[in-house]
């Protein structure tokens, strides 16, 4: 159970190396929560991921779990929930991809799709059923700016963003009363191994930032959080700008 000022005392991280989950993870170490699940495909990096966080104290362990095999989600996910509530599920795993890669080969795009949307649907659906059968928990589930309107430059990321972040509310929606809180996080351009190379965008941000503001939301209880804050503004203008206007806009 979370504790008196709303920490979790165990988490469930899907996306074992996310920066941001990661960051988010060291973050609630720091607090109360004591007991840390890293879900991810086996590999050196999932493992010191964990060594780190054993170094901070929490009883840090590893599973084997891959978006793209939703057939085992159930299984896997299962099996975690069995070992002990989970106070909150952290939804991070998702890949940028390479816009114009992926335009020539949609085969890629797929995979971008069926990483960032479908496994997604998956996971949080088998996540949000355990955690309503327990009768408490957050699912927080990382979506992105890049959802809230298509973009020449990163459509494809985008279009897949912006359907977890409509399923990940509906889902707010349907478990609204059951002692379940989804929340949504819409991150703007983060610093990251993802982005490296990449030139930042305004109002860039850090892993560290997205986890401040995650702690701070689950401590609200908010429904969606932006990252920055003010980003709310410029995305709410963005989205009714007209189509022929936006078209031309350095975005």
């Amino acid at each position: 159970m979370k504790d008196a000022f709303g920490t979790p005392q165990s988490l469930l991280v899907l996306g074992g190396t996310s920066e941001i989950g990661l960051a988010t993870a060291r973050r609630l170490v720091a607090r109360r929560t004591r007991t840390v699940w890293l879900a991810g495909r086996p590999s050196p990096a999932l493992e010191k991921a964990a060594a780190a966080l054993r170094d901070l104290g929490a009883d840090t362990r590893t599973v084997a779990f891959d978006a793209l095999d939703p057939d085992a989600h159930e299984e896997i996910l299962g099996k975690v929930f069995a070992e002990g509530d989970i106070d909150m599920v952290l939804l991070a795993f998702g890949v940028l991809g390479d816009q114009a890669r992926d335009e020539a080969e949609p085969r890629a795009a797929v995979r971008v799709a069926q990483t960032n949307y479908t496994g997604a649907v998956s996971a949080g659906l088998v996540c949000a059923r355990a955690l309503q059968h327990q009768g408490h928990g957050s699912l927080v589930v990382l979506s992105s700016v890049a959802g809230e309107r298509a973009r020449r430059a990163n459509f494809i990321y985008g279009s897949s963003k912006a359907g977890l972040d409509a399923f990940a509310q509906g889902l707010g929606d349907a478990l609204h009363g059951t002692g379940v809180h989804v929340m949504v996080v819409r991150p703007g351009f983060v610093r990251s191994k993802m982005t490296a190379g990449r030139k930042d965008a305004p109002l860039a941000t850090t892993p560290d930032v997205v986890a401040r503001a995650v702690e701070v939301g689950l401590r609200r209880r908010q429904e969606v959080v932006w990252v920055p804050g003010t980003l709310r503004v410029v995305m709410s203008a963005l989205r009714h700008v007209p189509r022929g206007v936006f078209r031309r806009l350095p975005v």
